[in-house]
C-alpha cells in the first residue's frame, strides 16, 4: 500500500470538508444569504491543500514516476482522466472564488452560483477520490519496488516540508508589501 497511505489520508480530510460544505449550502439557499468568509476558506482549502498539496504530490511525484512505467491502456486512460479532473477542480474553484467576490460586492444573484458551485464540488470530489482510491492507486503500486515506494514516500514528505516553507514565505512577503 505504501506510499499511497498519505494520499488516501489526505482524501479523508477533503471528504470531511465536503460534509461541512454540504451542510452550509443548504443554509445559504434557505436563508438566501451567503457567508463570504466561509467560502474564501473553502476556496483556500481547495487551492492550497487539495490542489497544491495533494494534487501536487500526485502530479509531480506519482504521475511523474508512472510516466516511465509500462501502464496498461486502461490505467493510462484513468491517469489521463485524473489529470483532467484536477484541471476541472481548479476551474470550479476559480469560478467559485469569482462568484464569491461578486457576491461580496453586492451581486446577490451570485449567491445562487456560489451555492451551485459548492454543490458541484461536493458531487465532483467524491467521484474523483473514489476513482483514485479504488481504481488507480492500488494497481499503480504494483509497478514499484519497495525501495521505489520508500523513495516516493520521502519525496512526499519533502514536498510537504517545502510547501509549508513556501506558504510561510509568501505570507511574510504579502504582509511586508502591505506595509
Amino acid at each position: 500500500m505504501w506510499p499511497i497511505g498519505p494520499l488516501m489520508h489526505e482524501h479523508r480530510l477533503i471528504e470531511r470538508l465536503l460534509k461541512v460544505v454540504e451542510g452550509r449550502v443548504d443554509g445559504f439557499r434557505r436563508r438566501q444569504e451567503g457567508d463570504p468568509v466561509f467560502v474564501e476558506q473553502v476556496v483556500g482549502f481547495f487551492r492550497n491543500y487539495a490542489d497544491r498539496c495533494h494534487h501536487g504530490k500526485e502530479e509531480d511525484i506519482l504521475f511523474r514516476a508512472l510516466a516511465g512505467r509500462n501502464l496498461s491502456p486502461e490505467l493510462r486512460a484513468v491517469m489521463d482522466g485524473l489529470l483532467d479532473d484536477h484541471a476541472l477542480g481548479r476551474k470550479l474553484v476559480g469560478d467559485l472564488a469569482g462568484a464569491n467576490q461578486r457576491y461580496q460586492r453586492g451581486d446577490h444573484q451570485a449567491l445562487a452560483e456560489v451555492a451551485d458551485l459548492l454543490e458541484t464540488l461536493t458531487a465532483f470530489y467524491p467521484r474523483h477520490i473514489l476513482k483514485e482510491d479504488k481504481v488507480f492507486f492500488f494497481p499503480c503500486m504494483e509497478l514499484f519496488s519497495l525501495d521505489e515506494k520508500d523513495s516516493m514516500l520521502k519525496e512526499f514528505w519533502e514536498f510537504d516540508r517545502q510547501l509549508v516553507h513556501e506558504q510561510a514565505v509568501n505570507l511574510v512577503k504579502g504582509l511586508e508589501s502591505a506595509g
